[in-house]
């Protein structure tokens, strides 16, 4: 695995009719603790056009290892699991994908 920055991108499909009730309860729950430990977010977006349903979201990583390290530091938190235990019968599927920038492309300093 590349040792430079990525983003790490997530597709989840829920629920149908339940994207406003999945943002209510990241917003209230997920959000703050997610931020604390991954970092820095990318992007969080919901679609408009195509795959019903679908949320995306977009973090970027320094490399492998911080990835790793934030990921567990995540998945440890009591907090998280709480909002774990909420969200998943949200969630219908999941797509996980890493993104390594093209030769041509930097990926913004921190």
């Amino acid at each position: 695995m590349s040792t430079h920055a990525f983003v790490e991108m997530r597709t989840y499909t829920l629920v149908p009719g339940k994207t406003a009730a999945y943002f209510a309860l990241y917003e209230r729950e997920g959000l703050a603790v997610q931020r604390e430990h991954l970092g820095e977010m990318f992007g969080y977006y919901a679609t408009e056009i195509g795959h019903a349903n679908t949320v995306v979201h977009m973090w970027r990583y320094d490399s492998w290892d911080d990835r790793i390290r934030r990921r567990t530091g995540l998945k440890d938190d009591p907090r998280w699991q709480a909002y774990l235990a909420q969200m998943l019968p949200l969630l219908v599927d999941q797509d996980v994908k890493i993104l390594l920038p093209a030769p041509f492309f930097t990926l913004p300093a921190r």
